[in-house]
């Protein structure tokens, strides 16, 4: 069967004689053998979004039906690969065809030839569901592959080999029922599909960044959702290459989703340079990278999401805790209201579609803290964090909008902060985590008890410098209370002391969280023992004098091991010098 174009609108194509496809099959669009995905029927009239450049296809010309959903492979190989929006691997692209990507080319997204070594973890004769590992491969240093059953086979293991193998080849054979199923090293899966899982666990544990103003103040759980909105030269790239290098994820994976090209090669570049803290690797060796730049063609934007987010829900089914950036989902938007404005649909705000806020909410919902399929009790995490790049860092635009009513925290970043070179430059008075109270309890134990009251704490105390801003700038400092101008000077050294950091520096580009809470409560125990000193009539322009405020500065670039002995030093320095004071 074959279909004829009617119709060429950009990457959007009509068909007729497509009566046997169903919606978001791929076809193969002209002589040229185009990548196209159905996203449209009407009668024998499909509608096609292409995800390579359509220039020079023309109406007559012919398309053919795959029958088949845009699917991506999945299994050993995926670890330190760059793919394109398809899963095209983009290193063995530009081998065959140079640096500009031939059109209609396929390749498979993983290595056929490649040898893995399978070491079996179950034997013949067990009795194993779907989802269950039947062995593994070591795929890098850091990677264990767990090859796993599919979620549609159970039964008993009739054979199982150790040895090398290709992707492709039979390690397992399995009765299932009254039939044999051969088991490879390989599967695939729908995109569009969420992978299945036993059940959802509440989002109760945080997932530590090393970021004082993420992990004290705007949390995010293992298996959450958050949103990093901000306009140009705000600090976006940093922080997503820092929360990459440093949280504690297993496997990392970064969609370049319509991102300038020039900002996916720092990516390319940095990634492998990076060193993985724990081990000293090179920090390509957990993460996956989609590269989709913004000269390639709109519609393959939708793609890389979907084949993102499906490959980090693959890792998340091993038991991995997996942490998915996705830069950026307004490029991804700025696609769909291209598509939507060529089939003619009626436009929503600004031009999306009217279905934009339920895409953004299917994207998301795959987030989440699961038990995963399978006997044994294997918790898997898929935490998921977009960049949203509003024009002009408009918090107002449709895309952010949607996205702030699916994600659970907002980062909110100001460009008067990064120009003032505060970085992290999240602003502590528009952004917000709903997973504060959840991981109450876990920070609690782990951490300190007094922890979550302390940060409440500095929060009052930053929102009524906010205040008292308002009133300096009309009368003057001169005109507020020694209490006020305390606050004032203790305010600052939390913005300056805690809550900025230098990504660059040794030992301040991460703090733990044990670290982190020690440093805080050094600067509120100073707030509680100058308060008393106001009482006895010292100034606040004699406390803004002491030499302990300097030590509380440079406490941040104190390595862990010696914080505690050094903190106890600083809090026997508050003391004794405030009580110097006369």
């Amino acid at each position: 069967m074959e279909g004829k174009i009617v119709k060429v609108a950009g990457p959007l194509v009509v068909a007729e004689g497509m009566s046997g496809s169903k919606m978001y099959d791929v076809v193969r669009v002209s002589e040229k053998k185009l990548i196209g995905e159905i996203i449209e029927l009407k009668g024998d009239l499909a509608s096609i979004q292409v995800y390579e450049d359509t220039g020079g296809v023309g109406p007559g010309e012919p398309v053919y039906p795959t029958f088949e959903p845009l699917c991506v492979e999945l299994g050993p190989g995926l670890v330190e690969s760059i793919y394109d929006g398809i899963q095209r691997p983009l290193d063995i692209l530009k081998e065959k065809t140079g640096d500009n990507i031939a059109r209609g080319i396929s390749l498979p997204g993983l290595d056929r030839e490649k040898l893995w070594k399978f070491v079996p973890v179950k034997k013949k004769g067990d009795k194993v569901v779907g989802g269950d590992v039947i062995g593994e491969v070591k795929e890098t240093v850091l990677v264990t592959h767990r090859i796993m059953v599919p979620p549609d086979v159970s039964g008993e293991i009739i054979e199982i080999r150790e040895g090398e193998f290709k992707v492709e080849d039979v390690v397992c054979k399995i009765r299932d029922r009254d039939r044999d199923r051969e088991i490879t090293m390989i599967q695939k899966w729908w995109v569009r599909q969420p992978r299945p899982y036993k059940e959802k666990l509440p989002p109760d544990i945080p997932m530590c960044t090393g970021q004082r103003v993420i992990d004290a103040f705007f949390p995010v759980a293992k298996g959450g959702t958050a949103c990093v909105p901000g306009p140009f030269g705000s600090g976006k790239t940093v922080i997503q290459h820092q929360i990459s290098e440093w949280a504690d994820a297993d496997i990392i994976l970064f969609v370049g989703c319509g991102e300038r090209g020039n900002e996916m090669t720092d990516v390319l570049i940095e990634f492998p340079r990076l060193k993985d803290p724990k081990s000293g690797e090179p920090l390509m060796k957990r993460t996956v990278l989609i590269a989709n730049t913004s000269d390639m063609p709109v519609a393959a934007r939708e793609a890389s999401v979907y084949t993102g987010i499906t490959i980090a829900e693959y890792f998340r089914d091993m038991g991995y805790s997996v942490a998915l950036q996705a830069d950026s989902t307004s490029r991804w938007a700025e696609a769909m209201r291209e598509i939507s404005g060529r089939l003619e649909e009626m436009p929503g705000e600004e031009g999306y579609p009217a279905y934009l806020g339920t895409r953004v909410a299917e994207f998301y919902e795959r987030a989440g803290r699961v038990k995963c399929l399978g006997s044994d009790n294997r918790e898997g995490a898929l935490t998921v964090i977009g960049s949203v790049s509003p024009p002009g860092g408009d918090l107002a635009d449709p895309v952010v909008q949607a996205t702030l009513r699916v994600v659970k925290v907002f980062w909110s970043l100001e460009a008067k902060l990064a120009f003032a070179r505060h970085f992290p430059a999240i602003s502590w008075l528009t952004s917000y985590s709903l997973y504060s109270d959840s991981t109450r309890k876990w920070v609690e134990k782990e951490i300190a008890k007094e922890f979550p009251d302390m940060v409440k704490d500095a929060m009052i105390l930053l929102e009524k410098e906010k205040e008292l801003q308002e009133i300096v700038r009309l009368v003057g400092v001169e005109a507020i209370s020694e209490e006020d101008k305390l606050i004032l000077e203790v305010t600052r050294s939390i913005r300056e002391d805690f809550l900025h950091q230098n990504a660059f520096h040794e030992v301040d580009t991460y703090t733990s969280a044990s670290k982190q809470y020690k440093m805080l409560k050094l600067i509120l125990y100073f707030y509680e023992c100058a308060k008393e000193a106001l009482k006895r009539d010292v100034s606040v322009e004699q406390l803004s004098k002491l030499t302990v405020l300097e030590q509380i500065a440079k406490a941040k670039f104190i390595p862990e091991d010696k914080f505690e002995s050094s903190a106890a030093e600083i809090e026997k320095g508050i003391v004794s010098e405030i009580e110097g004071l006369k």
